[in-house]
């Protein structure tokens, strides 16, 4: 594999959880005082990056921290209406079968994530979770380090424009799938390093990589 360090993003990428958050949203925007969400605006913050989505529904950052750890219990509660994309367990046990190691940074807690991968969750090396909204590229660089591998060995995989931000600010590949939060034109436009249109699309593009 081109790549012996693969980090994974969580929701989006690995977990269908955008149903459940749009099931939500608006009730969490009353509790923390920030604008709804209507349904004719769903596609329209699917276009845009983090910032430009804080900036529309009028959430301060000040309120980030808290609004976290509310979402990290309430999907606690739910998670076994939050399933993994179909594909997720093979594709993943392709790439430990491949000697790729793996690591999982997300938004979310770590006994969330492990509760949501189940056993897939032994496939991964490292579990970085907890990140700030702008905080994943921070978290990239401690897995490099803890891995022992150079930025030019990693490729972080996630579904959101804040994802390809880091990877870059941290120096490494960044991999964009199209079946996640944000819409695939707009992580297309991005120029990521690869773009997954499939789950399997994941193994089979990174043993192509190590191909050529």
């Amino acid at each position: 594999m081109p790549y012996p360090l693969v980090i994974f993003d969580l929701d989006g990428t690995l977990a269908d959880s955008l149903p459940w958050f749009l099931r939500n949203v608006n009730s969490i925007a009353e509790r923390f005082s920030f604008r709804r969400v209507a349904e004719e605006d769903v596609e329209v913050l699917r276009g845009l990056g983090s910032r430009e989505i804080l900036g529309r529904l009028e959430v301060p950052l000040w309120k980030l921290p808290r609004i976290a750890r509310h979402m990290r219990r309430l999907k606690a509660e739910h998670l076994a209406s939050i399933a993994l994309f179909q594909g997720v367990d093979t594709m993943l046990r392709a790439l430990a079968d491949g000697g790729v190691r793996m690591a999982l940074v997300s938004s979310d807690n770590e006994a969330n994530a492990r509760r949501q991968l189940g056993e897939a969750a032994a496939l991964f090396s490292w579990f970085d979770c907890g990140a700030s909204l702008f905080g994943k590229a921070a978290k990239f660089r401690r897995i490099l380090k803890c891995a022992a591998v150079n930025t030019e060995q990693a490729i972080a995989i996630g579904d959101e424009v804040r994802d390809i931000e880091a990877a870059r600010a941290a120096g490494i590949a960044c991999g964009a799938v199209t079946w996640g939060y944000a819409l695939p034109e707009t992580l297309r436009a991005l120029g990521p390093d690869l773009v997954f249109e499939r789950m399997e699309d994941i193994a089979s593009s990174l043993r192509s990589e190590a191909a050529d």
